[in-house]
């Protein structure tokens, strides 16, 4: 089987950042809803997929588990002006319509646990199904970690395919850096999730294991790499750096192992605590196959709402996707 895996909010959300200067909110708000469905329909049809799952946000886990986790989203949201709040109300309620007509008219799978973030029902859909092929459609680089010879990831923003191979362009060509003229590659997805989880997140509100670590060490420090190339021997390299202590802002010591060992539990997607990944299990195993009729003619109905005449040409083209039912793969 080869499935789509979107992260529904991520591709959405992202896309009102690709609107034209000047342009209005229904414009906007057409626009998020034309990206994200044109990114599905774009992948499904180039790469042949069976089914497309649309995965939601719950209330996450990590917050319990880490109490600064995503706070400085909070301060974010309160900052917010009052037209930018108005245009974040609109935003939102066009995401639930969306939503909604793909849960209740569409034949696409749409998944959402109360304490799970998107992320941890991709990363779980994956792990249960290793000999299925998955295109993850999200801009976020935190799935780079989930790379592998049968997952890649479709950026809808830039319209680039990331794999371990390398970055593609909509026709399969290498992606050049502008910088060194040379493909873009990804760096070994072991590597990249080590590096952030020494690293933190802040983006996340996800702070450093060791701030200020150098990536190469020096004559008389080990640095990441050192550490790294160590990890599996847990020889020197890895105990030098690892058992270093340093002192916080609020002179509270740290071990550097054990805030390690945090941020693997915040940022790593497979190191979910056990009674987390069997909830989210439960949402994934109980999946049920939809059999909606006539759901191209529902959908430009929807596509009438908002205007979204480049799709509405196109009806046909994204009925295919819309209408591909969840076979099941009775997977435990």
């Amino acid at each position: 089987m080869k499935y789509l895996i979107v992260d529904t909010a991520n591709t959405f959300f992202r896309a009102r950042h690709v609107a034209f200067r000047g342009a209005d909110l229904n414009e906007k708000v057409g626009l998020s809803i034309h990206i994200t469905m044109n990114s599905v329909n774009k992948v499904f049809r180039k790469f042949q997929a069976d089914h497309v799952v649309f995965c939601l946000e719950g209330r996450s886990w990590r917050k319990d588990f880490y109490e600064p986790y995503k706070k400085n989203r909070v301060v974010a949201r309160q900052a917010l002006t009052e037209k930018e709040q108005e245009e974040d109300k609109v935003f939102w309620e066009t995401f639930d319509e969306l939503t909604t007509f793909l849960k209740e008219q569409s034949n696409c799978t749409v998944i959402r646990n109360e304490i799970a973030e998107a992320d941890d029902l991709i990363a779980r859909f994956i792990d249960k199904r290793p000999d299925d092929e998955h295109y993850i459609i999200s801009s976020d680089t935190d799935f780079h970690q989930l790379l592998a010879s049968n997952v890649k990831q479709y950026n809808g923003i830039t319209n680039e395919l990331h794999t371990i191979d390398g970055i593609f362009d909509d026709h399969m060509k290498p992606v050049i850096d502008k910088k060194t003229k040379q493909p873009k590659t990804i760096p070994d997805p072991k590597w990249i999730l080590f590096e952030k989880c020494m690293r933190g997140d802040s983006s996340d509100n996800v702070f450093s294991a060791y701030p200020g670590v150098r990536k190469k060490g020096t004559k008389n420090k080990v640095g990441l790499l050192e550490a790294y190339e160590d990890k599996d021997r847990k020889g020197f390299n890895w105990n030098n750096l690892m058992l270093q202590r340093w002192v916080d802002h609020n002179e509270k010591e740290h071990r550097v192992l054990d805030d390690y060992e945090r941020n693997r539990v915040l940022i790593d997607l497979t190191e979910q605590p056990v009674e987390i990944k069997e909830f989210i299990d439960e949402t994934i195993d109980t999946i049920e196959t939809k059999n909606f009729p006539m759901v191209g003619a529902k959908f430009l109905k929807f596509c009438g709402k908002y205007d979204l005449k480049k799709i509405s040409d196109n009806i046909t083209s994204y009925a295919e996707f819309l209408q591909s039912g969840y076979r099941s793969n009775n997977v435990n």
